[in-house]
Formats: C-alpha cells, structure tokens, sequence
C-alpha cells in the first residue's frame, strides 16, 4: 500500500505545480504604458481649463504684439530726438529749424517744439513787434501740453502689459487649482489614486501654470523696459522745454 501510494502524491504535486505556475504567469506579465501627451493634458482638460489655456494664449499673442509695436515705436523715437537735438543746437533761426522738423515726425522732442514755435509765432503775429509782453505763459503752457500729449503716446498700450504681468500668473494658478480639483475628483469617482488617476489633472494644472508664467514673464520685463526708455525721453523733453523758454524769453520777451 505505502509503496502504491508514492507514484501518485509525486504526480499530485507536479500537476498542482504546473497549475500555479500557469496561475500566476499573467501576473508577471508587463502592463501596457500608458501614452499621454501635454496635448491630451489640454484636450482633456474640460471647458474650464481649454478656456483658461485660450485666455492666456490671447493674453500672449496681443502682449507680444504691443512688445513688438512699441519696441520700434520707442527705438525710431530715440533716434530721431537724437537727430533733431543735434540738427537744432546747430541750427541758427528757429524758423529754418521748424522747416526741418517735418523731417523729424516720430520725435517727440521735435514735436514739442514745433508746439512751442507754432504759439510764438502767433504771439508774434498779434502784438506785431518783438516784444510779445507777458505771453511767456502761454508759449510754456503749449510746451507743457504737446510734453504731455507725447508722453500719453508713449505710454499707451503699456498698462496692458502690467496687467498681463500682474493677472497672468494668478490665471494660470486659477488653472492649477481647477486641475487639481479634478484630480481629486476622478480619484473619488474610480475609487484609486494610483498614477494613471492622478497623472492628467496633475499635468492639467502644470500647463496652466506654465502658460500663466510664459504670458506674464515676457510682459513684465518688457513693461519695465518700456517704461526706462519713456522716461529717458521723458526727461529730453523736459530739458528741451526749459531750453527752448531760455532762448525765447532772451530773444522776444524783455
């Protein structure tokens, strides 16, 4: 009996063997990897986050647009203030200079001065002798008045370029947080927080804080920019406005 039962325990434990091991073998299997792109991040990423995304890429586009825009407006503005201010010291009537200062239009320097030369020359006209009394408030009023006009110019557009630096970061951390937000929600509803869960609302709420800080960065550091290059010209103004008065009070005003 004992010798009867030996063969079949042996067969017994291979069969049982070759079973677990037929078991367990798809579980050794490697997983399918799982192909997600930053392009399905923004696909996926509902109407909240596509709306968001397009908001920022708006904000970038018209930023980049006004950098452009203003960094020639700015670059032709210094150069030919540079030029009139050269062409104007050298210059010996102020009527022969307001001829020339057609050729000097994107100056705002020039265009104070034609201001300033168009109001002393009507002065001029209606006292009908070189000496034009007390009309010296009303030739630095004129001067003062095109200065302003000029530096509203110069400055136009750039607010925006403030604001897309101060709300663009907080727009895409609105983002992050709606990202987030639906990542816990999809772990809630499947039940697991494993990393195909989590991974797409993570990668939602990235995109929307890199677009944030790629449409803010650029703006603020051109605004900065900007705003050093006004206010250069800014002063040219100011000292060709005190300047221009010098000669005009030493020559008609006694």
């Amino acid at each position: 009996m004992a010798g009867a039962s030996g063969p079949t325990v042996i067969d017994v434990g291979l069969t049982t063997l070759e079973a677990l091991a037929g078991q367990t073998e798809p579980a050794t299997a490697p997983a399918a990897v799982m192909d997600y792109t930053w392009l399905d991040s923004i696909t996926h990423s509902g109407p909240i986050g596509i709306a968001t995304l397009a908001l920022l890429l708006i904000f970038s586009v018209v930023s980049w647009a006004i950098i452009v825009q203003k960094a020639i407006f700015l670059r032709r503005a210094r150069k030919e203030s540079e030029r009139f201010l050269n062409a104007f010291w050298e210059a010996k009537r102020l009527d022969q200079m307001y001829q020339q200062s057609d050729s000097y239009l994107k100056s705002p320097v020039a265009q104070v001065f034609r201001s300033g030369y168009v109001e002393l020359a009507r002065l001029k006209k209606r006292s009908g002798d070189d000496d034009l009394g007390g009309g010296i408030e009303n030739v630095e009023r004129a001067l003062r008045r095109s200065a302003n006009a000029e530096l509203t110019a110069m400055e136009s557009m750039t607010a925006f370029l403030a604001t897309v630096g101060s709300t663009g970061p907080f727009i895409g951390l609105f983002g992050t947080v709606w990202g987030i937000m639906k990542a816990f929600q999809d772990i809630g509803r499947m039940g697991s927080a494993n990393l195909a869960t989590v991974a797409p609302g993570i990668s939602e709420a990235l995109i929307a804080t890199a677009a944030g800080l790629a449409a803010a960065i650029p703006a603020v550091i051109a605004y900065n920019f900007f705003l050093a290059r006004i206010r250069v010209l800014e002063g040219e103004m100011e000292a060709f406005s005190s300047d221009f008065l010098n000669i005009v009070k030493r020559h008609f005003f006694k």
